[in-house]
């Protein structure tokens, strides 16, 4: 059962060495999805590697970005976690990012998507979208379509910038509206 005071959304971008590159986290308040707090870190040596979206790791606030080896950074994001007694971490395609950081699997994860992609859970789902036999939206089921679909603007562009989408993927759990329970079905 899901009884917390805090969670935290957690989002990660990888070169083309499938290496995590940046790690962006949000801690919010359970109940209300309000961000309290904050990390992104760019991990060293991995981002100097060639990525699809490397020129996106300067794209959030000045003074935001920390550039730590890898083991410092997952410390830090530890301290994070702990300092807010966060247990469980939630995420867009959980399963990437969980099998991207080892680190951090004694933590509850649970997939966003599960609930966004559903026409069970996701009201907003237009009739006219195709869906499987278990409700799950055939196509056009990323963070930038869910975002799009929920917000009712065609504007919003994903930024694959770790802590930017980290806050949009927040921002999707606040828009859906459900009680935090919901997500246990989404447990991975």
């Amino acid at each position: 059962m899901l009884i917390q005071e805090k969670i935290a959304v957690i989002d990660t971008e990888t070169n083309f060495d499938d290496e995590v590159m940046s790690i962006g986290i949000v801690v919010a308040e359970a109940g209300s999805y309000k961000p309290v707090d904050s990390l992104y870190l760019v991990l060293d040596p991995a981002y100097k590697r060639p990525a699809m979206y490397s020129l996106q790791l300067d794209s959030v606030r000045a003074g935001m970005r920390l550039v730590l080896p890898r083991k410092q950074a997952l410390a830090r994001t530890g301290d994070l976690l702990q300092a807010h007694q966060v247990r469980n971490l939630f995420a867009y395609n959980a399963r990437f990012d969980k099998s991207h950081l080892p680190e951090l699997g004694h933590y509850g994860w649970h997939d966003i998507m599960k609930i966004a992609a559903y026409r069970q859970y996701n009201s907003r789902i237009p009739a006219h979208v195709e869906c499987c036999s278990t409700g799950r939206i055939k196509r056009g089921y990323g963070v930038q379509d869910v975002y799009r679909m929920l917000a009712g603007t065609r504007s919003y562009q994903e930024v694959h910038n770790a802590l930017a989408d980290a806050e949009d993927e927040l921002a999707i759990m606040r828009m859906l509206g459900h009680d935090l329970q919901i997500y246990e079905s989404a447990r991975i």
